[in-house]
């Protein structure tokens, strides 16, 4: 039968205990993670969200009925122990913090049994995530899922102290808001008072923080739930976390800088790790062309090459054709792999095909420097040296190209060079590589509405010297938008906003918007506008990520406390259900069910 903690006081944490506590009387509680009894003794391995420590249980010195309860400890049973802190009396045990003492037991208590976990409650589980998802109530007990959410909590509160520092107000905006459909889909929420009528869910603060600003709070940030409704992504979540901030009277440089310090402090105390600033930068023209990414994973080379020139004119009718439709043609060279087995290229050519290409051309260079080559036999001798010069070839290389429109180039070169990456093992996780993209173009043209969208958001401010390009070339303006990106992952995003009624009009224009859509979708913010907004600009962190890179996790499952899965569900909770008919009345709601075709 399960005791009561009365009459006893946690004095100390398990791993909070060391050798300077020795001779002192303590008591500690947790979870027992394994007991073993030796005959007349008994070690508990005790742990808590600190670590573990070792209980010692003789009968001499706890006495018959404290043994007899140890006896019956079993994995993850709660129990109490008051002992005295001694130095342990077998080796060392260097794997852990408190591997250098063990507490003599003199009372132990049993305040909760526990059935068998259905998994073992241990760092690196190899169990499936589906199992440990839908017990994730133990999931979160194992040591390294506590140390990566501690780590997530201690950020946050740096994140709050830096920011304070650099003069930011934290501010709380509204969960339940206006739909304004305007990128990914919304998570809509039926009013019962104003029947037929529907709340969003933010997918993040950004036309609140935009109004503080006209408000003349100054510097504004918020460690923020945000919500969309995406498609199905195996490490997208429909509820995440934005550390979110907005800052008035400032410029691109000035946003850049003060998140270029929170990074450095962040990270200093966080991990240890040393930011060297300025963090370098780079346009987004530059990011393509280079990288094939808008995101690039700078802890390795094999950039791409653009050799349109080279090839002009050659009788590859792919490289022709690409120039001709107004593509490039561009390679990556997978240094050392030129004895790649056919069967490998051929893999590679099939990944390049999910990516957009309708093939992919190699030339595997031989120790002898002559070309086993999908192609050379449409190219003469000099027109192939003249390639793998410009490709930098050596003997042993393997030269990859995609010939296409630029956007698919891009896409997959892009994609080839981090899948190249990953099996060759060219990264390393305790290497940080930040870059600032910048200069995105502020338009992209969408074939399935026919009409430019916005990349980031309406709200985001022209490059000044692209403003007279908006009536005549859209794509062609780019923006005062800048992404901070780590090992290939985009952390955060942010821009200048618009803060001129005209050029606003102007953008609405440009985006099919009437002055009446407008106003019904975003009237409130352009009647802020109308009474004196000062020049502003922000940006936000994905928290979840960047905790995942911080961490060197997996999946940023592996750093949200209670995670959801790719089809957006809770296997714990079995979320999302159905609910009552009575609530679904109240809300003048009736749930149709899909026929199924037959």
């Amino acid at each position: 039968m399960a005791e009561t903690m009365k009459g006893l006081h946690r004095t100390h944490r398990c791993a909070e205990l060391g050798t300077a506590d020795i001779g002192s009387t303590v008591t500690v509680m947790g979870w027992v993670q394994k007991s073993r009894n030796k005959g007349g003794i008994i070690f508990v391995d005790l742990r808590d969200r600190s670590g573990i420590l070792q209980l010692i249980f003789e009968e001499a010195d706890c006495g018959s009925g404290n043994f007899a309860k140890a006896e019956k400890f079993r994995s993850e049973f709660v129990i109490a122990a008051v002992g005295r802190v001694e130095a342990r009396s077998g080796a060392v045990n260097e794997n852990l913090e408190t591997g250098a003492i063990e507490l003599r037991v003199e009372e132990a208590r049993i305040l909760s049994e526990a059935q068998t976990p259905p998994f073992p409650i241990e760092s690196g589980s190899k169990t499936k995530e589906e199992m440990r998802l839908k017990y994730r109530f133990l999931d979160l007990r194992r040591p390294d899922i506590q140390s990566k959410l501690m780590l997530r909590s201690q950020v946050a509160t740096k994140v709050r102290a830096v920011l304070a520092e650099e003069g930011f107000l934290e501010i709380e905006t509204p969960i339940l808001i206006k739909s304004t459909p305007e990128g990914a889909r919304d998570y809509l929420v039926p009013s019962r008072v104003h029947q037929g009528k529907f709340y969003a869910l933010p997918q993040s603060p950004q036309l609140f923080k935009q109004l503080l600003m006209c408000s003349g709070y100054d510097r504004y940030f918020q460690i923020a739930k945000c919500f969309r409704d995406e498609d199905l992504r195996a490490d997208r979540q429909p509820e995440f976390t934005q550390i979110d901030m907005e800052m008035s009277f400032v410029d691109v440089d000035d946003v850049i800088a003060v998140n270029e310090r929170l990074l450095q402090k962040v990270f200093k105390d966080a991990v240890g790790l040393e930011i060297e600033l300025p963090i370098p930068r780079m346009t987004w023209q530059e990011a393509m062309d280079r990288y094939g990414s808008d995101k690039p994973d700078t802890r390795f080379g094999m950039e791409l090459v653009n050799v349109s020139e080279v090839v002009k004119g050659c009788g590859f009718g792919v490289f022709t054709g690409a120039l001709e439709n107004g593509g490039s043609v561009r390679g990556i060279n997978a240094k050392g792999q030129g004895q790649m087995p056919r069967k490998k290229i051929d893999a590679l050519v099939e990944f390049a095909k999910g990516f957009g290409a309708k093939g992919l051309a190699y030339a595997a260079i031989q120790p002898d420097g002559s070309c086993k080559s999908s192609f050379a036999k449409f190219m003469t001798e000099e027109q192939m040296k003249a390639l793998v010069d410009a490709m930098d070839g050596q003997p042993g290389d393997l030269l990859l190209f995609a010939a296409d429109k630029n956007p698919v180039v891009w896409d997959v070169l892009g994609n080839l060079r981090l899948e190249l990456a990953r099996t060759l093992e060219l990264t390393d996780k305790n290497q940080f590589h930040f870059l600032w993209v910048t200069e995105f173009p502020l338009l992209e043209w969408s074939e399935e509405q026919e009409r430019y969208v916005a990349m980031h958001h309406p709200f985001t401010m022209p490059m000044e010297e692209d403003l007279d390009k908006l009536d005549t070339d859209p794509g062609a303006v780019r923006a005062k938008a800048y992404d901070i990106v780590l090992n290939g992952t985009e952390l955060g995003g942010g821009s200048v906003r618009i803060f001129q009624g005209d050029v606003q009009e102007k953008m609405f224009e440009v985006l099919g918007f009437t002055k009446e859509q407008a106003q019904e979708r975003f009237g409130f913010l352009l009647d802020a506008f109308k009474y004196g907004v000062p020049p502003h600009a922000g940006l936000a962190y994905g928290f979840d990520r960047l905790m995942m890179l911080m961490t060197g996790a997996d999946s940023i499952r592996e750093v949200i406390a209670f995670p959801k899965v790719k089809d957006a569900s809770d296997l714990m909770t079995n979320a999302p259900d159905v609910v009552d008919e009575v609530q679904l009345e109240e809300l003048g709601i009736a749930v149709t069910a899909a026929q199924e075709e037959e």
